[in-house]
């Protein structure tokens, strides 16, 4: 691409970063950028499969819990209505309701499993905040079967927060090759061993699938050679 069309359309502001790390090498800057790039495309398979994986288990201990399939309709009127949750905006009972206006205005049906499957990541995360997480019982951290005794409410949550902030900065092409200044992949991979570690609490057994679709690592070492 050439210069001036990357300034214009990548943006300068983005671009500066790559320059600072590179001494304003522009060939390498791009392809420091490009690898950046690629390296955000490694790691979408095992952020999207983890999503999945984390929204099914917590559908599947919900559905337990309150011994209903329809939990995520029924509850709307019941814990996520709950005078407590009136400071957070009664975020998950807005989540809910957004996408049933969403069904409603598209003339689709309304069931549970759409609804499920049209939560975003925050919302399931958001299960693990305290003033939900008493609501229902402390249900959510039971789907980490295989968890360390040490790791509580606030130590999963904060791991799941990460991954959901380093999973939107992907999605917006944002830099994870950086710390500081320095050309640097210590972060993302990071985000990557909370990642397997959340896996294996859940289920050991998951983590061959995850290392068949991972290329995260062969990304991060190319693009530390530019």
């Amino acid at each position: 691409m050439k210069i001036q069309l990357r300034n214009k359309y990548l943006s300068r502001p983005r671009i500066n970063r790559y320059l600072l790390a590179t001494g304003n090498d522009n060939l390498r800057a791009k392809r420091l950028y490009n690898a950046n790039v690629r390296l955000a495309q490694a790691f979408h398979p095992i952020l999207t499969q983890f999503e999945v994986i984390l929204r099914n288990s917590l559908n599947q201990q919900l559905s337990h819990h309150f011994g209903d399939t329809d939990w995520i309709i029924n509850q709307r009127l019941g814990f996520m209505s709950n005078s407590s949750l009136r400071n957070s905006n009664y975020f998950l009972k807005r989540s809910v309701q957004k996408t049933e206006n969403k069904l409603r205005n598209r003339g689709i049906p309304i069931t549970s499993g759409k609804i499920v499957s049209d939560q975003n990541f925050g919302f399931w995360v958001a299960l693990y905040l305290a003033h939900h997480y008493r609501l229902i019982g402390g249900e959510p951290i039971q789907i980490f079967a295989n968890k360390p005794a040490s790791e509580d409410r606030a130590k999963i949550y904060a791991k799941l927060d990460d991954i959901r902030a380093f999973r939107n900065r992907t999605n917006h092409c944002e830099p994870l090759c950086f710390v500081g200044a320095a050309i640097d992949c210590s972060k993302a991979l990071g985000i990557r061993t909370k990642l397997y570690n959340l896996i294996r609490w859940i289920e050991p057994e998951l983590i061959p699938f995850f290392e068949e679709i991972d290329n995260v690592e062969n990304k991060a070492n190319a693009l530390m050679r530019i």
